[in-house]
């Protein structure tokens, strides 16, 4: 829609600004391809924001979008890698700024890939075949190893050369399949199968060089992940270098960066179980050696010891002891036995010092009557009647005499 202006009836620049947006607003979502040049994701915000640009001609957009949108492609996308977005334009009109609200990324080339890849691995990660309680240990030393690999390959020779550098008496299973291709799959589905249902393979090593994303992509393919889930034998994943990481590395019982470390995890260094075992020999012998240096030490002391020099002495001890406690009982007795003698001798002076014989021998005299009563006063004698006198050495009969008055 016009709008009629003039120099003498101008319109303000907020106007200006929301007729734009008006006019951007009538706009539908659009596909734009671009390079993303900047990445702001702030912790906790629910808006991710891009700058988009094009190289060829050196135009720029801001781009923004929900989290819920960006997280999809967050572990494929990065600064400087190319997408195609679909948005819809928007007019901030306060600043008059135009941007993108995109409501779907897609990584272009390589980054696509990666993100199906992404998808997939998320999904069997969900259903639990990454897990790490489903890892199998290796065994110490294999009779018989599987080998999955291309015919004639470096992996093929690394593996091979180096396990029997290791170990020379590991034998090996070899299939030789396709790495790359459409019959790639297939072929590796079916060579691991094969192994895994040989009972004498203790072990299968899947190996394979270096290569491009999409020379890789047989090793990442759902089909081969889930074969190699299944396979009752540990599998050991040797795919590529260092940073490649297909699927199998996650599914696979041991991942190894190299086919040339496959060979180092499968087999054991003869040479370094054989200096392992003497040194093992050597510390059992100096343990032993010390064990028993122990025990003499401890056996000598205890020859040395007086109860064992001179046994008898313990008895000597004792007869000393029981002589001594034997003399002590005799003293107490002895003690006792005097101290009684004692204390009967003077209660026997004391009783007779008071008994009636005592006073007699000082030349005192009792008369008794007939009926052997003591006579206390002279009025319980009859005149004429006779009494018993006893003195200290017997006693003879006395009558009393009736006398005239005094």
């Amino acid at each position: 829609m016009a709008v009629s202006t003039s120099a003498e009836e101008p319109i303000p620049v907020s106007q200006v600004s929301r007729l734009i947006g008006g006019w951007i607003d009538r706009l539908g979502a659009v596909w734009v391809e671009g390079q993303i040049t900047q990445l702001s994701r702030r912790p906790g915000a629910g808006v991710v924001f891009l700058t988009l640009r094009d190289p060829s001609h050196d135009v720029s957009l801001t781009v923004t979008c929900f989290r819920q949108v960006f997280e999809p492609v967050a572990d494929v996308v990065g600064e400087g890698a190319r997408v195609v977005v679909r948005a819809k334009p928007e007019w901030y009109a306060p600043r008059g700024q135009l941007s993108l609200r995109a409501a779907e990324i897609r990584p272009v080339g390589v980054g696509e890939l990666l993100a199906r890849l992404e998808q997939l691995k998320r999904r069997l990660t969900a259903e639990g075949l990454f897990a790490p309680e489903r890892k199998r240990p290796l065994p110490f030393l294999p009779q018989l190893v599987g080998l999955v690999c291309g015919r004639a390959s470096a992996a093929e020779r690394d593996v091979l050369e180096n396990a029997r550098l290791r170990w020379p008496a590991v034998s090996f299973e070899v299939r030789n399949v396709a790495v790359q291709g459409v019959r790639a799959v297939p072929q590796v589905i079916g060579a691991i199968r094969e192994l895994d249902a040989m009972d004498e393979v203790d072990v299968i090593v899947v190996a394979r060089g270096g290569g491009s994303v999409e020379d890789l992509l047989p090793f990442s393919d759902e089909e081969v992940v889930r074969a190699v889930a299944a396979a009752r034998t540990p599998v050991v994943s040797a795919i590529g270098h260092e940073p490649d990481s297909p699927l199998l590395d996650l599914v696979a019982d041991l991942r190894a960066s190299t086919p040339t470390d496959a060979a180092k995890k499968v087999v054991p260094d003869v040479g370094e179980e054989q200096a392992r075992i003497q040194q093992l020999r050597e510390r059992s012998l100096r343990a032993l050696r010390g064990f028993l240096d122990r025990e003499e030490r401890g056996l000598s002391a205890a020859l040395h010891r007086p109860s064992i020099l001179r046994p008898q002495r313990m008895v000597e001890d004792r007869e000393a002891e029981v002589a001594a406690l034997l003399e002590r009982g005799r003293r107490t007795f002895r003690h006792l036995l005097d101290r009684a003698d004692s204390e009967l001798s003077h209660t026997r002076a004391r009783v007779l010092a008071l008994s009636p014989k005592a006073t007699l021998e000082r030349g005192y005299a009792v008369l008794q009557r007939a009926d052997g009563t003591a006579v206390r006063t002279p009025e319980e004698v009859e005149p004429e009647e006779e009494l018993r006198a006893r003195v200290a050495e017997g006693d003879f009969t006395v009558r009393r005499t009736v006398s005239g008055p005094s």
